[in-house]
């Protein structure tokens, strides 16, 4: 006796009699006593599945419950490969920045964004330097404008204590 039928014997002890049937073709057959839906179940060599415990009468369905959960988990196999996880990646910049500094970023984020991976900027301040957070706003909006083409702004400039940060992600 399969598990399915076991886990419909201990419905039965709460006194089902009738049940509605659907056949293995998701042809409704109508409403049967819990044996017979069982007996057709068996002579086909098929497992009897409560579909809706909650329904009156409950409604069970004739089919192959292994194909069933095989099929469910290439579905969810297949969706898992379809999906990309985009990742963030952080480039970090000082507030005082060298062109060719800047150019080496620039050109870093660009990948990223290709790649469609979102690019988080961080320009840390440190000692004094937090005295002048326009500089580091300065810095964010020429990155924004470079990559522009590429990205669009998700975050706009924000200082978070000692760290302003921005957030680009790919255009599609």
């Amino acid at each position: 006796m399969r598990a399915i039928e076991r886990s419909l014997r201990v419905n039965t002890q709460i006194r089902v009699r009738e049940v509605r049937l659907i056949d293995e073709n998701g042809i409704q057959v109508g409403v049967v006593t819990f044996q017979e839906a069982l007996g057709r179940a068996r002579e086909r060599e098929l497992d009897l599945i409560e579909v809706a415990p909650a329904a009156v009468p409950p409604v069970c369905r004739i089919m192959d419950y292994g194909k069933y959960k095989y099929e469910l988990s290439k579905r969810e196999r297949e969706g898992r490969k379809k999906s990309r996880n985009t990742e963030v990646k952080t480039v970090r910049l000082p507030p005082y920045c060298d062109e060719h500094d800047f150019q080496f970023k620039l050109k870093n984020t660009q990948k990223f964004l290709k790649d469609g991976d979102k690019v988080k900027f961080a320009v840390i301040f440190r000692s004094r330097q937090i005295t002048h957070p326009e500089f580091g706003k300065r810095l964010l909006e020429r990155m924004a404008q470079e990559v522009g083409d590429l990205a669009t702004v998700e975050r706009s400039p924000t200082m978070e204590g000692r760290i302003m940060t921005m957030i680009l992600s790919p255009k599609h």
